[in-house]
């Protein structure tokens, strides 16, 4: 607007602001929700420049209709009624997408304009909606490291990147020094790829990661507000328990929760103290309660800053939560990501409602045993485990009458799948007859399809080793990259062990991934008390919890099946999927009351897979005995 603009009232702002007045840093990536003051910003740092140190300057814009529409008309605005009037040229001199002040250009393109993004040197970029343009790009190209190559020619090149984010998966880790809850970075760079799709986001996570926190008003601690601190009530049933909540009542009742332990609620009008006395701080750093932030500043080219949307002076947090609840009754994930985007300046993990929740899971406890105790009614235990780079993963489910199930053991076992000892601890487990109440395991799957990427071996081989060892218990699978016609295919495969290549050595089990972990999700909504119900220890963690909705089933337009990373750790989920194919495999269920089932002894390993040093000498197979590559005592039987 014409005249004085009081900073102050986007105070989160004003750190990107200096920082790009500085010229300290080539790159500013800012992070925010949506009407938060972000294009006010850029056309301050703009017309400050141009005021005050002229350089020629390009705004990069996600479309052509973006410029036309929204930006072009704010420019104008900028450059027709504060004091850069007199700054510029004749109009014969105006271009559509271009003006000159103080003697240099100010352009305006946008992201797929390859030639506008690669001509002539400028001093200063600054590139708006960077995930929109993006999107609109559709993989033609990386225009901001284009606009990045145009300003080499100047020492102190500025380029400040803002957007709100896009879809990823983004985890809060707690740093135990400062008591603050930060977004956590992945841990390499495939993991990255992995998780996150939005740009914004990475080029945030490449920077310093400053987050703008806020002291609580009733404990005085300082906090990180986020979408997860966001309450509103939630009407009850006759039957007491809660119901989902409407747009109104989530309008009328929100408030935010302070994630210190502080118990009364924030409300609205407690926000323009909170942002008054607001602060950025990255990780490694912490606050005291009188604002002073302590510790040193993290060392990056890229400073980068990332504010909630609920530190939106021109949207309360009522509206907040009144925009996400509808979004969310409205079905479309497209609106829920709009909301969670533009309403919180958060990542999107796709899945939306149709993923339980994992307190959802939590509620699968029963008080009937604990982790480590096989419950009455068990009839045959089965072991599965996900094979890590720098572990073993394994959950232990016991079976019973029409394939019920309890969660007897869910563990790690650490250590790099190259290496012999955690084999070693893994066969300990299986073969012995005290582990699990004197209950023998029926079925062990073992995951071969990790790929660690270099120096890593690629431990297939030694899962295969260990199928060997066991012919008669062990199954190495593989989830199938392709759709299935059947959940579960067995296939003969040649393998090579200690150098010595073996014809058609192993069954190699091949599952269907999206049948299987879609059984895991129905499975954690499965009423109690019916045939098929799947039970967890009453000691269950929150950490596997978590795993199991780790990840979320969505369809592209095209239909194909993506399952999209939620959160970090998924391995759990993993398990729990090959849990349903030995269901499957074993038929499980078509099981009746009865006692346990006891698997026949297994016999002695192969002779090309030697047993580890130390490992007793396994007793002979009974006279006539066969060795066989089935379950089932022999026979060959089709999984279905």
């Amino acid at each position: 607007m014409p005249g004085p603009r009081d900073p102050y009232k986007t105070p989160y702002m004003i750190a990107p602001a200096l920082a790009a007045h500085s010229r300290l840093h080539r790159r500013i990536v800012v992070v925010v929700g949506a009407q938060m003051g972000k294009t006010e910003t850029m056309l301050d740092i703009a017309g400050t420049r141009l005021a005050t140190s002229p350089v020629p300057i390009l705004w990069v814009a996600p479309s052509e209709g973006f410029i036309r529409k929204r930006l072009s008309p704010r420019m104008d605005d900028l450059l027709e009624n504060t004091s850069l009037a007199s700054l510029m040229a004749p109009s014969r001199m105006q271009m559509k997408t271009a003006r000159i002040v103080s003697g240099v250009s100010l352009r305006m393109a946008h992201g797929g304009s390859s030639g506008e993004l690669k001509s002539d040197s400028i001093g200063l970029a600054l590139t708006d909606e960077a995930d929109e343009m993006m999107a609109t790009l559709k993989g033609l190209g990386n225009p901001v490291a284009a606009v990045d190559a145009r300003g080499y020619t100047y020492a102190d090149f500025v380029h400040v990147i803002t957007s709100t984010p896009s879809e990823g998966v983004a985890e809060v880790e707690r740093d135990e020094e400062s008591g603050l809850d930060f977004w956590s970075c992945p841990e390499d760079e495939e993991e990255l790829q992995a998780q996150v799709q939005s740009t914004i986001w990475r080029l945030w996570l490449s920077g310093t990661r400053y987050h703008w926190a806020w002291p609580c008003p009733h404990c005085a601690e300082y906090f990180i507000p986020r979408f997860e601190c966001l309450k509103w009530e939630k009407p009850k049933g006759k039957d007491g328990k809660e119901r989902p909540s409407t747009p109104v009542l989530a309008g009328k009742t929100a408030y935010l929760q302070c994630p210190q332990g502080c118990a009364d609620p924030i409300l609205e009008s407690h926000k323009e103290e909170m942002n008054r006395r607001g602060v950025y701080v990255a990780p490694g750093q912490r606050v005291t309660s009188d604002g002073i932030v302590h510790g040193l500043p993290p060392e990056s080219w890229t400073i980068s800053y990332w504010a909630s949307g609920l530190c939106s002076p021109f949207v309360s947090f009522g509206q907040r939560a009144a925009e996400y609840v509808e979004a969310v009754r409205s079905g479309n994930p497209g609106d829920v990501q709009t909301a969670k985007n533009a309403g919180f300046g958060e990542l999107y993990a796709p899945g939306g409602g149709d993923v339980p929740e994992w307190k959802e899971v939590q509620n699968c406890a029963i008080d009937s045993y604990k982790m480590g105790v096989v419950p009455a009614g068990s009839r045959v235990l089965t072991m599965t485990v996900d094979v890590q780079k720098d572990r073993l993963v394994f959950t232990v489910r016991a079976w019973g009458a029409f394939g019920t199930s309890w969660l007897v053991d869910a563990a790690e076992l650490m250590g790099a799948p190259e290496d012999e000892d955690v084999w070693a601890q893994l066969a300990d487990i299986i073969t012995d007859p005290k582990a699990y109440s004197g209950m023998p395991l029926k079925l062990v799957l073992v995951d071969s399809g990790f790929r660690p990427g270099k120096p890593y071996i690629v431990p297939e081989h030694r899962v295969y080793a260990f199928a060997r060892r066991f012919p008669n218990l062990v199954r190495a699978t593989k989830g199938s990259s392709r759709p299935m016609r059947k959940p579960i295919s067995v296939s003969k495969i040649d393998i090579k062990i200690n150098g010595k290549e073996i014809k058609k050595g192993i069954d190699l089990v091949f599952l269907d991934p999206d049948y299987l972990k879609s059984w895991v999700q129905q499975k954690v909504r499965w009423l109690h008390n019916t045939p098929g119900s799947w039970y967890l220890p009453k000691d269950i963690t929150e950490d596997y919890c978590r795993q199991i909705v780790a990840e979320a089933r969505t369809v592209a337009p095209n239909g194909k099946v993506k399952w999209a990373r939620r959160s970090r750790e998924n391995h759990f989920l993993d398990c729990e999927a090959m849990q349903g194919a030995a269901l499957v495999m074993l038929n499980l269920s078509k099981l009746r009351d009865g006692p346990p089932l006891i698997r026949r002894a297994a016999a002695d390993p192969p002779p090309d897979v030697p047993p580890p040093s130390g490992t007793p000498p396994a007793s002979p197979p009974r006279q006539g005995a066969r060795r066989s590559s089935s379950f089932w005592g022999g026979r060959k039987e089709s999984f279905w």
